[in-house]
């Protein structure tokens, strides 16, 4: 995510956290009882996320993919 143009979006940063989170906690799903711990965890690695962009030097080089969101929001509907 570090070096994209335009820099990563909150939307982006937040599946990366919850693709982080989920992977972490082995879970495949959501549920009543394991949402709101979920929640808390992507809230937590979104703000480290953004903090850490934030504060990196810039890339010489950019990234050699695009990330998921992007990767969807060029293809056709």
């Amino acid at each position: 995510m570090r070096g994209l143009e335009p820099a990563a979006t909150e939307q982006e940063i937040y599946a990366a956290a919850l693709q982080y989170v989920r992977k972490v906690g082995g879970l495949s799903g959501l549920s009543s009882a394991t949402k709101p711990a979920v929640d808390k965890a992507v809230a937590a690695v979104a703000a480290a996320t953004t903090e850490l962009l934030a504060e990196l030097p810039d890339r010489r080089v950019p990234p050699a993919t695009e990330p998921p969101l992007r990767r969807l929001a060029r293809e056709p509907q």
